[in-house]
């Protein structure tokens, strides 16, 4: 191994919608929120020509200048491809990670920024401006899922909780909220709901104009009452949203047993649908035990450490 062999170790939050989804597509604001849950890379470089990735999902060699496609890694090796031109060597990417990427706390949007982050560090000698970051990022991430909003990549570089547009748009706020997060036991994927609601908001596009705008005038609410760390606002806003991610048509049974449980619980403010919905993850502000679901129950916080640069 060379005497000065670079090596490089980031890390960047998952991540959990709040607010928006859906709406985020078309324009309006969504709030998200970076959690303390981590997927850390670390790059060491080598004195080949491939790059080899190492990884609870598996592992993978390919040559630099001919990087092939991998179920497991689709989103790291299009990251390593849009900046394999200034790549001056191979090397070895080691992915450790806080949570299961079969739950959707953002770990596709994690791991291509804290790839991003580590070849953009060495290729440049020096980290990289957050909106470059976040430039790069969701760039892959469009090529690899072909649709998505970019908020959980923008909560992953930034950290904390981000009001956002896919103008893009930034509004972060670093405050730290208790959460619990609860998974429903399945999910479709996001292209697929996305699909599904387009569909029904071409058969019926002042409904889901009406909606949309409700929910971006909710994101301004929250911000608002989060400034003020009014949480029983907040959740305030979160209750009605859940009546809103209901009328889109992304709620099931499952789902809703969930929030109806959180909403009871003592010490939660407010509860609604995560993410794109028809299954997935359900969050309540506050801690709850819930220890009569049957479902996996996580406590969670946001952090206002979006991405870091270890050494």
């Amino acid at each position: 191994m060379m005497d000065d062999t670079v090596v490089i170790t980031t890390s960047a939050p998952g991540s959990l919608m709040l607010l928006g989804e859906h709406a985020v597509l078309h324009g309006y604001h969504a709030l998200v929120g970076a959690i303390n849950r981590r997927i850390t890379v670390q790059l060491t470089q080598t004195e080949t020509d491939f790059v080899r990735i190492f990884s609870i999902l598996g592992e993978y060699q390919a040559p630099l200048n001919d990087l092939v496609d991998h179920s497991s890694f689709g989103f790291v090796i299009q990251a390593i491809r849009q900046q394999a031109e200034h790549i001056p060597t191979g090397f070895d990417l080691k992915i450790d990670s806080d949570f299961s990427s079969t739950i959707g706390f953002g770990s596709s949007a994690a791991v291509t920024v804290a790839t991003h982050a580590a070849l953009m560090a060495w290729i440049m000698g020096e980290e990289p401006h957050r909106e470059t970051l976040f430039n790069q990022s969701l760039k892959t991430v469009h090529e690899v899922q072909k649709s998505g909003s970019g908020s959980d990549v923008a909560a992953s570089v930034f950290g904390g909780m981000v009001g956002y547009t896919t103008a893009p748009e930034f509004h972060p706020l670093e405050l730290s909220v208790p959460l619990t997060a609860v998974y429903c036991g399945y999910k479709t994927p996001t292209p697929e709901v996305i699909l599904k609601v387009e569909q029904m908001r071409n058969e019926d596009p002042a409904k889901y104009e009406r909606i949309y705008a409700t929910i971006d005038a909710s994101v301004m609410e929250a911000i608002d009452g989060l400034r003020n760390h009014d949480f029983p606002a907040f959740g305030e806003v979160l209750n009605r949203n859940q009546e809103l991610m209901d009328e889109i048509g992304v709620n099931t049974p499952e789902l809703q047993e969930i929030v109806s449980a959180l909403q009871a619980a003592p010490d939660v403010f407010g509860a609604k649908i995560s993410g794109s919905g028809l299954g997935d993850c359900a969050i309540g502000v506050g801690y709850a035990d819930l220890a009569g679901l049957a479902y996996p129950v996580h406590r969670l916080e946001i952090t206002s450490a979006g991405i870091l640069y270890h050494g």
